[in-house]
């Protein structure tokens, strides 16, 4: 049934076919080209497309593999303790919390009465200092010309000192000689006056004589008196240029320690210069710590307190600090995957998710090792369980000048950096 039914119609087809009139063969001859051009127009439009994506996506590969990119980057920045160098009590704090400072800006002053009284006292013991030194600067050559001077007086008193003995001892000598002679004659005139008184006695000679033996003989005794008188005094005067030459000779030996003296004289001033100068640098030290009861910014930038009025500080005792924020930059924790064609000086553009801005920039180094070979427990991979982990290391990434003039980038934020590797 099935295959008379499809003779059946086909027959019929046949029939149709041939009972059309010429005018619709003709239509059908102008349809044919259209379709023709229509597939044809199609293809183009296939090929232009296929181009059109082939081209769009080696451009979107090449755009994609021209930069790396990472959202696991922070902006950092190094934040300036503030601290106190001496101690003291917090009399002014002149700055508020968030307020930024300019360098140079006093930030906070201690009490400087006690150190303006060790600038005083400091002041007054240089200028002690001073006038000793240069009392023993003058003394210097004054010392140096008298021990000269009695030097060559010594030595003239011991010459003279010499010749006195010697002149002592020629009187002592002489008066040694008198005596000696007055004894000779007191012994001849007593001989005599015994020789008269016998004659006197047997009345051989006068009585007169005998008075002039007598005279003789009492005149004879004093001089022996007075001859040993004389040697006495020779003797003491001889002593008495002994006595003189000894202390002749003694200050002779002071005088010849004289260079000695000089030398101590010398020392002595040299000390006192070198205590000019100690005391010169307590009085420098001094006026330092007066300058430090005021706590200047030693950078610009914005105020972390902990400070206030009534505080008792030590020195290196953490006041506040500052946040430099003209001197942030960018730290971008990159795959080790990534850091292939990465290379310093290599344009970046940062995405900020706080206020949508990109900001520009370079790379300027990348770091030596990864991020946690610095912590205080560094990881240990030497198990028997280890699994590859693909790891980050720091990139360091420094801002244009003049893209964070407005401050808006602040230390801790979250940031998406872009290198750009062509």
């Amino acid at each position: 049934m099935t295959e008379e039914n499809d003779r059946s119609g086909s027959a019929v087809a046949d029939t149709e076919s041939a009972a059309k009139p010429p005018a619709q063969d003709g239509a059908q001859a102008r349809v044919a080209p259209r379709r023709y051009l229509r597939s044809k127009h199609r293809g183009v439009f296939f090929v232009a497309g296929a181009l059109f994506v082939l081209i769009g996506g080696l451009i979107l590969w090449r755009y994609l593999g021209g930069y790396e990119s990472t959202d696991d980057a922070q902006v950092d920045v190094h934040l300036y303790p503030i601290s106190a160098r001496i101690s003291g009590y917090v009399v002014k704090v002149n700055v508020n919390d968030n307020q930024y400072v300019d360098q140079g800006t006093v930030l906070a002053e201690i009490d400087p009465k006690d150190y303006q009284v060790a600038v005083d006292k400091a002041r007054a013991d240089l200028a002690n200092a001073e006038a000793t030194a240069q009392a023993l600067d003058i003394s210097v050559p004054i010392t140096t010309v008298d021990t000269s001077s009695q030097l060559s007086s010594s030595a003239s008193d011991v010459d003279n000192a010499r010749a006195g003995i010697v002149a002592a001892e020629k009187q002592l000598a002489a008066a040694q000689a008198q005596v000696e002679q007055a004894e000779a004659n007191d012994v001849k005139a007593q001989d005599d006056l015994l020789r008269y008184q016998r004659l006197v006695e047997k009345q051989n000679v006068s009585a007169q004589i005998y008075d002039q033996a007598l005279a003789a003989a009492k005149a004879s005794a004093a001089s022996v008196v007075a001859a040993r008188d004389n040697e006495s005094a020779a003797s003491q005067t001889v002593q008495q240029a002994r006595d003189r030459l000894s202390r002749a000779e003694a200050a002779h030996r002071a005088a010849q320690t004289g260079p000695q003296q000089v030398a101590s004289t010398r020392a002595r001033a040299l000390s006192a210069a070198a205590d000019v100068q100690q005391k010169r640098a307590a009085l420098e030290q001094a006026e330092l710590n007066l300058q430090y009861t005021k706590i200047v910014a030693s950078v610009g930038g914005e105020v972390n307190k902990n400070v206030v009025v009534g505080m008792n500080v030590q020195p290196g005792q953490q006041l506040m600090s500052l946040v430099p924020l003209d001197e942030v930059w960018i730290t971008g924790n990159f795959k080790e995957t990534q850091l292939k064609r990465m290379r310093p000086g290599q344009r970046v553009a940062i995405e900020v998710d706080s206020n949508g801005r990109t900001y520009k920039g370079h790379v300027d180094s990348i770091a030596g090792a990864t991020g946690p070979l610095f912590s205080v427990l560094p990881p240990e991979n030497a198990t028997g369980n280890y699994v590859k982990v693909v790891q980050r290391i720091p990139v360091k990434i420094v801002l244009d000048p003049g893209e964070n003039r407005d401050h808006q980038l602040r230390p801790g934020m979250s940031v998406e950096p872009k290198v750009y590797l062509r």
